[in-house]
């Protein structure tokens, strides 16, 4: 690329020359640095790398074929530090038949004394199982918002995906652990208090 960019820019005034090549350089690397969160998040999602799991729609759910093996499911909640939620599943483990839609219950709880809104994010364990976990709805599509005490049940329908028992690399997996850590959303008043640091 910068021997083509060298063929293009004039060989008569090196310094302009080399200059224009270092801000066409810089600019393609801006470029990249700001493209770079959204392909990480794409190979994320096709590969299941890091435990991402899929989304799907209802009709592609749907169109789905349940297998004659079944999985257990086990579900995991936490908070982030310094978040004042009480969050935790509604039972601790499924099983379900492979390909077939399951649904289960979170419950979050607001213990402070002012709204706040939450952003979740998720992965499964093993890792490898992630591309083959789909998620049809989930609380963690949407932002949250709790009122001081208020309390919400709040559902994910899922499924696994039959290619897993296609798969050498998972096809012996018993048990797949979904997690799920809330966060205070980035654009949140309180976080923005949090940043400020206490009144003077």
């Amino acid at each position: 690329m910068a021997a083509r960019l060298a063929s293009i820019i004039p060989a008569k005034g090196s310094n302009l020359r080399t200059g224009l090549l270092a801000l066409v350089l810089a600019l393609a690397m801006l470029g990249l640095g700001f493209a770079a969160v959204p392909l990480y998040r794409i190979f994320c999602q096709v590969t299941g790398y890091g435990g991402t799991t899929q989304r799907a729609s209802a009709e592609t759910a749907g169109a789905v074929k349940v297998a004659a093996g079944s999985i257990s499911v086990r579900f995991d909640a936490n908070v982030d530090r310094g978040m004042p939620w009480k969050f935790a599943p509604e039972q601790t483990t499924q099983t379900m038949r492979i390909g077939a839609r399951k649904m289960a219950y979170f419950k979050a709880e607001n213990l402070s004394n002012k709204s706040i809104t939450g952003v979740a994010s998720f992965n499964v364990e093993p890792e490898l199982a992630g591309k083959y976990f789909n998620k049809v709805q989930c609380f963690c599509f949407s932002r949250q918002t709790l009122r001081p005490g208020q309390s919400i049940d709040m559902p994910v329908i899922y499924y696994v995906d039959p290619k897993i028992l296609d798969d050498p690399e998972t096809r012996d997996i018993e048990q797949i652990t979904l997690s799920y850590t809330f966060h205070i959303a980035a654009d949140d008043p309180s976080k923005a208090l949090d940043r400020a640091g206490p009144a003077r």
